[in-house]
This record gives structure tokens, sequence and C-alpha cells, in this order.
């Protein structure tokens, strides 16, 4: 079955005035040239991916050597993460306006460039400048890297073209914050972003030579001054708010209320300029599709749920369980295992089988493994918190390629690059929000189960355990004072252990509840082949 007749009719994206013309189609690679190309693509997506997480261990380090305050050195991660998110919905028009290889070798040269630049910053201000320029010029890479490589595979391969991608995908933001500590501990914080100076480099040399022959071509298009100031304001003042409402206490703050004033009327004003411009900016009709609304929706709440957990786990572990950040990172990495290993097998079938049902197997395993992270204790062993990260892996596996072939359903070749940028662009949003609500749920959980633990410890003129303990610090030398505080810690690290375990059974109740979701998109009969491999492949 073809892309195009893939969706019912009725979810036909509404008629646009001055339609583009098709994109000229170019045959799949071959052979080496495939090769090279998959690994050019998949090294420039890893790099960008890493960068959204390698500095995050690297903050403490970074506000030293600059003289901040570690509250000023998180503005080296929100600065890019702000930029990021403003650039990826723009690459649909980007695309037009340059043609997507030469708009995908340019993303990369300037990243290396602004890379070297961060590297080199001397100061607090010069280095937030370079990691917004970073972020800019990074905003089409990913999505592109996804059109580019589905081009690259005829259909029936699409499903291992996705399989690859999604594993590059998945596995930089756990490598991210391992490698960023290992470059600052043995060599300096200016070496997370020299790093990928030789691979961009790299990267963007064999992208030209393999893809430079198979551009459509830019074409004069008109340029919407009014929808890109509205995104800027919008995204801006939502990703800022995001990031900082943690610190500032959220909707406690006169800042935090302002910017979510600011985001909801810029998007309220975006959403009409848009959706009644001849020549948007962000392609908003593609929501129109039952696919693409429900597949964008299920991946980018199960991303937010996703990272959110991914960045909970090693911040208990270090935090409360007295793991050092390298033993956070080795004990997090087998994560990689079956995912690696299995998500050649999805891309394989994604073509042969319903999409939702490999997707469930995601939704569901994810589910499992949150079940069996909310039995945690303080006692937990290693290999106890391992059995976990492990099946996690698999659920990754099944988790981007069926929900991507889900979403390109029925989509025309012309309308792939703006379909991944604002899918991406949504997901990236999903993480970073819910990253934060997640923190801020831990904490507020956490002071919860303090009160309580607190409350029944001086209820009952302390039992026999708290006097026990009591007594091992004074045979121990403490003084009252010192016991007392050693008490309170071993209390906020069960009320953390408790609070972080709430959040773990939460999240897979919520991963459950988003199956529902899944089948509702459109069914698909086994041996169709894949929607995103029809969609692609025409390039």
């Amino acid at each position: 079955m073809s892309a195009t007749t893939a969706s019912a009719p009725a979810e036909a994206p509404a008629p646009r005035p001055a339609a583009p013309p098709r994109a000229p189609a170019f045959p799949p690679l071959q052979g080496g040239a495939r090769i090279a190309g998959t690994l050019a693509l998949s090294l420039a997506t890893f790099m960008t991916v890493l960068d959204t997480s390698i500095a995050n261990v690297s903050i403490p380090a970074i506000s030293g050597d600059l003289g901040v305050s570690p509250q000023q050195g998180t503005w080296v991660i929100t600065s890019f993460a702000v930029a990021n998110a403003i650039a990826v919905p723009l690459t649909g028009w980007l695309t037009q306006r340059f043609g997507q290889v030469r708009l995908f070798v340019a993303s990369v040269v300037l990243f290396v460039l602004a890379s070297w630049l961060c590297g080199m910053a001397p100061n607090i201000e010069s280095l937030i400048a370079f990691r917004i320029f970073q972020g800019m010029v990074s905003g089409p890479m990913i999505p592109l890297s996804q059109t580019l490589l589905l081009a690259s595979y005829p259909p029936a391969k699409a499903g291992m073209a996705m399989a690859l991608w999604a594993m590059t995908t998945m596995v930089a933001p756990v490598v991210g914050p391992l490698l960023g500590g290992w470059l600052t501990d043995n060599l300096s914080w200016p070496w997370i972003f020299y790093i990928n100076v030789p691979v961009g480099l790299f990267a963007a040399l064999l992208t030209w030579s393999i893809y430079r022959t198979r551009d459509p071509g830019p074409r004069k298009v008109p340029v919407d001054g009014v929808g890109l100031g509205l995104l800027v304001i919008w995204v801006g003042a939502m990703q800022i708010m995001v990031d900082k409402g943690k610190e500032l206490d959220w909707f406690a703050s006169t800042q935090i209320v302002v910017l979510a004033v600011v985001a909801a009327v810029g998007f309220l004003f975006f959403l009409a300029w848009e959706l009644t411009d001849r020549h948007p900016i962000v392609d908003l009709r593609l929501f129109g599709r039952r696919d693409f609304l429900l597949g964008t929706t299920a991946l980018s709440v199960a991303y937010g749920v996703f990272f959110g957990n991914v960045v909970l786990l090693p911040l208990w572990l270090q935090q409360w369980m007295g793991y050092t950040a390298t033993w956070a990172g080795m004990v997090t990495a087998p994560v990689g295992i079956l995912a690696i290993a299995l998500s050649p097998w999805v891309g394989k079938n994604v073509g042969r089988m319903d999409p939702r049902k490999l997707a469930t197997v995601a939704f569901l395993g994810f589910g499992l493994v949150l079940w069996m992270r909310s039995w945690f204790n303080t006692q937990v062993p290693p290999s106890v918190i391992l059995l976990p990260i492990v099946l996690q892996g698999a659920a990754m596996a099944f988790f981007f390629v069926p929900l991507q072939a889900i979403i390109f359903n029925g989509l025309k070749p012309e309308q792939m690059p703006a379909a991944s940028g604002l899918s991406n662009f949504v997901r990236i949003t999903a993480g970073a929000v819910g990253t934060s609500l997640f923190t801020t749920l831990w904490d507020n959980r956490a002071s919860l189960h303090h009160a309580q633990l607190v409350e029944a410890i001086s209820s009952g003129a302390r039992d026999a355990t708290t006097q026990g303990v009591l007594a091992q610090f004074a045979a121990a030398g403490y003084s009252a004072d010192q016991a007392n505080a050693s008490l309170n810690r071993l209390i906020d690290q069960q009320a953390y252990t408790m609070a972080v375990t709430d959040v773990f059974y939460m999240s897979g109740l919520l991963f459950v509840a988003l199956v529902a979701l899944i089948w509702m998109t459109s069914p698909r009969r086994p041996g169709a082949g894949a929607a995103p491999a029809d969609a692609g492949g025409a390039h």
C-alpha cells in the first residue's frame, strides 16, 4: 500500500494554497554508499543528541572555572535547549529555502564551529552566547537525518533505517553524562565541546560526498516573519519557564507567572496566525491527520515520562544511595544491550506487522520496568537495580520505530521534513517538561514522606528502633546533635526513596494508559509496507 493511500480519505490534510511541487525522486543508495551514508547521518545525530546531556555533569566544573554560581552555570544547558527548541520546527521551511542536503551539511559544519567556540569561551556570557548559536544551528540535524536516512533505503528496508536512527537517539542521552563526567575529570570541561570537532567534520565531509547529488535544491519561499517572531516568543518563554520553574518554586515566583502568561498568549496568537497564513513557517495542518496527531501525542507523552525517569534514577543513586557519578553511569549503561540487539529485528518486521502491536510491547515493557523499580528500597543491591535497566533496553527497541511508522503514515515526500521537524519539536519539548515536572514531583513527595516519618517517630516517644539507632551513633562517638543530624539523613534517604518509588509506580500506570491512545490510530495490514518507507523512499 502506498504512503499516499495508507490513511483514510477523511484524514487528508486541508488543501493549502500554492502547494509545493513534489520533490524529484532519487533511487535508494546501494552497497557501500548506503553504509557510509548511514554512518555519517548516525554520527551527526549522535553528536547533537549527546550535546543535550553531556554538559549536565560538568556544570560544577564550568561554574568554578568561570567564577559564577552553579545556578548561573545551568544557563549553559538552558540556553542550548531554548535555541534548539525554537529551531527544530523550522526544519520544513528551511529545507524548502536551502535544500535538505545543503541545510544538513551546513548545520553540521556550523555545529562544529559553535562547539569549538564553546570550548574557547573565556567567560560565562560568551559561553552562553555560543551555546545559543550551537542550539540554533543543530535544530534541523535530527529531523533531516531521518529524512535523508529514509531516502537512502528501499521501501522494504525503511524500518531498518529507522531502527538504526532510533538506536543513536536513545543511547546518546545515556552516554552523555558518563562521557561528560569522564572528559571533565580526566581532561577539562572544554573537551566536552572539542570532541565534536573531529566527529562533526568527518560526518559533514562524508555526508556531502554521498548526498550532494541527491538534493532537490532550494526554492524561493516567502518568509513568515510574524510566525517566526511568535514562535521565538512563546517557545522561548515556555522553555525558560520549564527550566527555571523548580529553582524558582514555580508559580510562587512572579517571573514564572509572567513567563507562563507570555507563553500561553504567544502560543494562541501563533496558532491563529499559522493556521490562516498562506505560507506558514510551521505546517500545523499536519495535526489534522489522525495518525500524525495521535502518534505524535503518544510518542511525546511517553518520551516525557521516559526521559523524566532517566534523569531521576541516577540522581537518586548518587544523592541517596552513595553511588559516584561513574558508578551510576556504569549501572545505567547496560540499558543499551537489548536496545541494540533487538532494534534491527523491530526495523525488519515493522513493515510486516501492525506497528500498534509493536508499540504496545514497548509501553507494556516500560510499565513492567517501572513497576519493578517501584519495589526498590534503601537496601536494594546493584543486581536488583540492573535487571529492570537491562529489560528497559528491550522496551526501547520497540519504542521509536513503530511510533515513527504511525506518525509518518500516509505522508507525501515533500511533507517529510516538516513532519519530522514538528514531531521532534513536540517530543523534545515533552522531554524537557517531563524532566522538570518529575524532579519537582519527586521533591514534593519526599517532603510529604519526610513529614510523615518524623511525625511517626516523634508521636510515640521514639520507638525501640529509633532509640537503638541513636545508641549506635552514641557508641560510635557521635554527640547528641551529630546523632540527630545523622538520623535526619537516614529519614531523608528513606523519604526520597519512597518518593522515587511513587514516581516509578505512577509512571508505569501512565505507560499502560497510553496503550489505548495507540489503538486509536489507523490499522495497517501485515505486509502493507512501512509508512515511513513509502514516504521517504520517493526522495
